[in-house]
């Protein structure tokens, strides 16, 4: 990985923290997060005694950061695989069983290796949509019963990376060079920041012919925030 790349990736969203706008959101993601994670209990039928792998671990102990870890203390069968080196996670989460590195669109675990595979903030950072489409069918391959992916919507009035309105809605060529023009070049990038609608994730499901999965719409403040997808075995 670039230098340039572990530079704004060590943070969902690097360029952001220290505004104030952050901040003011950081309570609200805190919350958030937690409630995708009564989601993610709730939907995949989890125990402390499932294995689980957290796709896109970030080496961070920031609480937003890695809510999931914060919520699954007490699983000791938890792995986290990152493109990053994660180990600074395990200082805060003794119970954390291993830490890979490696790229979530092809981890060479093998299939089955997970019970539920887990995966928050992520897939909007994996590239083009072919990108998404693999990590997605990655996922289903290395889990014995279920996926959870969290992925910010495309057409919330707000994207939480750059704390910017609206122009995220307009058409992705132009989204990006706008983001060039106010001198946010690591998010004008595809490979960087591709979001997500729920049309496009429908799209997937159809193209992996997905049977059974949902897609939960979170909100915040009245309008979709967070799309979640759930596909089981």
């Amino acid at each position: 990985m670039s230098e340039k790349i572990k530079r704004h990736r060590h943070e969902t969203y690097s360029e952001s923290k220290n505004s104030y706008l952050y901040r003011i959101f950081q309570k609200i993601i805190i919350k958030a997060r937690n409630n995708f994670f009564n989601l993610f209990k709730i939907n995949n039928d989890y125990t402390n005694n499932k294995s689980i792998i957290d796709i896109g671990s970030t080496p961070s102990i920031d609480i937003e950061q890695n809510n999931f870890l914060e919520n699954t203390k007490n699983n000791p069968y938890i792995t986290c695989l990152s493109n990053q080196d994660c180990r600074i996670l395990k200082k805060k989460y003794k119970n954390i069983k291993n830490i890979l590195i490696g790229d979530g669109k092809n981890t060479l675990l093998e299939d089955n290796s997970f019970d539920i595979v887990h995966s928050n903030a992520t897939i909007e950072h994996v590239g083009s949509f072919d990108n998404q489409v693999s990590f997605v069918r990655e996922m289903l391959r290395i889990c014995r019963e279920s996926i959870f992916i969290q992925t910010p919507n495309r057409f919330y009035p707000i994207d939480f990376h750059t704390i910017l309105p609206f122009i995220h809605w307009l058409p992705k060529k132009i989204h990006r060079k706008i983001l060039k023009k106010l001198n946010l070049n690591f998010y004008s990038e595809e490979e960087n920041l591709n979001l997500l609608s729920i049309r496009e994730i429908k799209r997937i499901c159809k193209i992996l012919k997905l049977k059974k999965y949902k897609i939960l719409k979170y909100k915040l403040f009245f309008f979709t925030s967070n799309l979640i997808l759930i596909v089981y075995k």
